[in-house]
């Protein structure tokens, strides 16, 4: 009897459920570089080097363990490019009795899966992905006939259930979230300490050039790819994290800085979500280091909230709502998602920072994609599923259970709600209170109308006066419509008028 264990790029861990549910000697691991994922969406070329890479570095490790793995690497002249022809062609190759494999992390994956053993005419076994904080069907209990998901009462039973930063039943210090000390500006002069980089091996350089001749035209640059790749490195960089910026990392973790792509933030997402390192060995790093007086409790909450609450919450919610989420357009948006998204040149500096740092590094922190890109695109009436597309196509740590909820749910707000309590919508006064962009970009954050005038200023009041019917009840938006109902008839007409000029131009 022989069980085919296919493997997929986003589950590099040792312990995966699969591993554990068979015998070396009867199982044969399937590892698969297919066309169909690295081009479902045109993906960041670091990203598919770094899935490939990651991959093939676990292949080596699982054979130095003992397990037969059957690799087809992309240019395998009989790769049929899909996940599905690969597991056909591998079941017959090796007389497999037997299917087990993972869940994937997408709607659109598990539904291939679930064809596989009619295909193949095997017994298949789906198992649930394990190495989460939460179960699905944990997260389903507690969601169900509720009307808003708030994520901070969610974040409160898992404190509760692992222990991380508690004291008995109550939190250690007293409090359970300082997000209100997170949200400082850089002072003038400030250094940050550069991670850790990994200079790639004999097996990364060989992907980077397969990947280089086979996707030549996607969007990003594979100059620089220094990602960890091995779980040792994985290990490195979070070590690194913890010793050279975690302390720093609550106070300006909001922060926007020209020409600093890092500040404190860690760029353990990647390996996280490829399975290198798992979320509860990330928690305890950082709360041994709270406890050890090497960083301070704003630090330390604020970074596992976003790994305990945050990832656990969105994971959670992409499959309780469904695999019809990604088509949601609550606020019936249908504008082209902006060329400047992929490039065009922009005047607006934050934008042009925020996409060049995407390009560059696969990578951009969490307040440039959601108060940067996510705020534009939502202002200017992006049709949502195009800004779901792009998002899940330019970031390494990009898989669809994170990347849906944060786009289509807390950036876009077309989920009507069922994330966020609020559309996270800002002028340029957010951008030139969290960022020093404004000091440089040719147009005056000050002003709301006029041709010096910053886009964001126009743009968010027109968003606000356009969705008035949708949103004028939302109690958290009572003091920014009271604003706008507070300027003159003739100034609201100039603010309009300024916005559709714009608008007029991106088009």
């Amino acid at each position: 009897m022989t069980t085919l264990v296919p493997l997929l790029g986003d589950q590099l861990s040792h312990d995966l459920a699969s591993l554990k549910a068979v015998t070396q000697a009867d199982a044969v691991i399937l590892m698969m570089e297919v066309v169909d994922e690295a081009t479902y969406v045109p993906h960041h070329p670091q990203k598919i080097a770094l899935f490939f890479s990651a991959m093939r570095h676990f292949a080596e490790e699982l054979r130095a363990a003992g397990w037969r793995v059957d690799y087809i690497p992309l240019d395998h002249p009989e790769n049929s490019g899909s996940f599905t022809g690969e597991v056909a062609r591998a079941a017959g190759a090796h007389a497999a009795t037997r299917i087990v494999t993972v869940a994937g992390g997408e709607w659109r994956v598990l539904d291939a899966q679930q064809t596989w053993g009619e295909v193949t005419g095997l017994p298949v076994t789906i198992l649930d992905d394990d190495r989460f904080l939460c179960p699905i069907s944990q997260f389903a209990a507690w969601a169900k006939d509720r009307k808003r998901m708030v994520m901070e009462d969610f974040y409160r039973i898992m404190r509760r259930q692992t222990g991380l930063l508690m004291d008995g039943d109550q939190p250690i210090g007293g409090q359970w979230n300082y997000d209100a000390d997170n949200r400082k500006s850089v002072p003038k002069g400030h250094r940050f300490t550069p991670p850790v980089r990994f200079t790639p091996d004999a097996i990364t350089a060989e992907v980077i050039a397969l990947v280089q001749a086979r996707f030549p035209d996607h969007f990003g640059s594979l100059d620089g790819f220094s990602w960890p790749v091995t779980r040792q490195q994985a290990l490195a960089a979070l070590d690194d994290f913890v010793r050279h910026r975690l302390a720093g990392f609550g106070d300006y973790q909001d922060a926007m800085v020209t020409g600093e792509d890092v500040l404190n933030h860690s760029l353990l997402s990647p390996a996280l979500n490829l399975g290198l390192l798992s979320p509860l060995e990330i928690c305890r790093a950082a709360e041994a280091a709270f406890h050890a007086g090497t960083a301070p409790l704003n630090a330390v909450e604020g970074f596992i909230r976003q790994i305990l609450g945050w990832r656990e919450y969105v994971r959670g919610l992409y499959w309780f709502a469904g695999p019809d989420y990604t088509s949601r357009n609550h606020l019936a948006a249908h504008r082209p998602l902006p060329a400047l998204f992929w490039g065009a040149p922009t005047d607006m500096r934050c934008l042009a920072e925020a996409v060049d740092a995407t390009r560059r590094n696969a990578m951009a922190h969490h307040i440039q994609r959601l108060m940067i890109l996510g705020n534009f695109a939502m202002l200017v009436g992006s049709d949502p599923h195009e800004v779901h597309r792009w998002y899940l196509s330019v970031y390494a740590d990009a898989i669809e259970w994170v990347e849906a909820p944060n786009v289509i749910g807390m950036s876009q707000f077309a989920d009507g709600g069922l994330m966020a309590t609020k559309p996270y919508a800002a002028g340029g006064a957010y951008v030139n209170r969290m960022s020093d962009h404004c000091k440089a970009c040719r147009y005056d954050v000050k002003q709301r109308t006029g041709p010096n005038a910053c886009p964001l200023n126009s743009l968010y009041w027109d968003f606000l006066a356009r969705h008035e019917a949708q949103l004028s009840n939302n109690q958290r938006l009572w003091r920014m419509y009271d604003g706008w109902r507070r300027f003159a008839p003739d100034e609201q007409a100039r603010i309009r008028d300024q916005a559709a000029s714009f608008l007029a131009a991106l088009a």
